[in-house]
């Protein structure tokens, strides 16, 4: 028997984009927010990445201050003509003061984050490079001419975008074209379909959504966050997965277990099932970036891009995200929800 793992296929990111799997890689909570992490098994992890056709590895600044893109540079040298690497500025921390946070985007911050991506990444180039949260304040313009300018020096091929609305992303994509767009986006959370799914398939920006798997719940892994979670865990300062909620939002998970059961899945399969025909119903490209500490659960995932769900299915599950208790963060202010018209 062959124990040969099957490559996901691929798709183009965006109009004009790299070729990537049609699943890709938060590299987030491989060392960062979710409490303590076992290394080997880490790395590991991230090998079963590139068997798997896993192509795109998303990654930011601000993940563990830095940390994150530093644990990732062995594997991307190992692999750098494999993989099509993402990373982002924009939230700014400071190792020396955890109380600090600001939101930046402008121009002369952005050419600093930059170059110090670069260097932790030990990179020359960064494939596509996202504005991670927007700065009203600062004009669009301002800030994608600076990205622009990136790719002009040759520092950065693709540019992104996240948590961005429709009207956002159309002025944006006039000064500089974007390539992908980075919102939530999962069975739990659809309020970018109010506007900016619609704007990206207008425009041709793949869309990549991130906690496709709402930070875990949507795998049945805990059922009442506040009591299960390590100390370390940041989901314990999101309202959806805390208390009363928590047990709320668990019972809405009944249709994925049914309809787990009926493709012999899981639930998590079956979440990232939903999100892949996503891309039929908009007409767009829609890659997500499901993350994980073990080597079965990235094979687990990469296994849901061959799961077709029935009309029956899919019909069952489109009214969840309209019963979800508490909102995705327990300050909304920096999400593109809060500036929708």
């Amino acid at each position: 028997m062959s124990n040969a793992i099957e490559r996901i296929r691929k798709v183009e990111l965006g109009n004009g984009g790299p070729l990537v799997g049609v699943q890709g890689f938060g590299a987030m909570g491989i060392s960062a927010a979710y409490g303590e992490t076992d290394d080997a098994a880490a790395r590991d992890t991230l090998e079963a990445t590139v068997e798997a056709g896993v192509t795109l590895i998303d990654t930011a600044d601000m993940y563990g201050v830095g940390a994150n893109e530093e644990f990732l540079a062995p594997f991307v040298a190992a692999h750098r003509d494999e993989i099509t690497l993402a990373t982002k500025f924009g939230i700014e921390y400071r190792a020396d003061d955890p109380k600090y946070r600001a939101i930046r985007n402008d121009p002369g911050y952005i050419k600093k984050a930059v170059e110090a991506s670069l260097r932790r990444l030990n990179v020359e180039v960064i494939d596509l490079y996202y504005m991670h949260r927007r700065d009203p304040a600062v004009p669009l313009a301002e800030s994608v001419g600076a990205m622009g300018e990136l790719v002009r020096e040759g520092k950065v091929k693709y540019l992104g975008l996240s948590e961005v609305t429709g009207a956002e992303l159309r002025e944006a994509h006039a000064v500089h074209p974007i390539t992908a767009l980075q919102t939530e986006w999962s069975v739990f959370s659809r309020d970018v379909e109010r506007s900016a799914v619609g704007a990206a398939a207008e425009l041709g920006v793949a869309f990549v959504p991130y906690s496709p798997l709402g930070r875990g719940f949507l795998t049945g892994a805990f059922t009442d966050a506040g009591k299960e979670l390590s100390g370390g865990d940041f989901r314990q300062l999101m309202p959806r997965y805390t208390g009363d909620n928590a047990k709320a939002n668990a019972a809405l998970l009944e249709p994925l277990h049914e309809i787990a059961a009926e493709h012999g899945a899981t639930t998590a399969q079956i979440a990232l099932a939903w999100l892949q025909h996503r891309a039929e119903v908009h007409g767009l490209t829609v890659v997500p970036i499901p993350g994980t500490r073990k080597r079965s659960r990235l094979l687990e995932n990469a296994g849901a891009t061959r799961i077709t769900l029935t009309a029956g299915q899919l019909a069952l599950l489109e009214p969840i995200a309209g019963q979800v208790a508490g909102e995705r963060y327990a300050d909304m202010s920096l999400t593109s929800a809060a500036r929708e018209d």
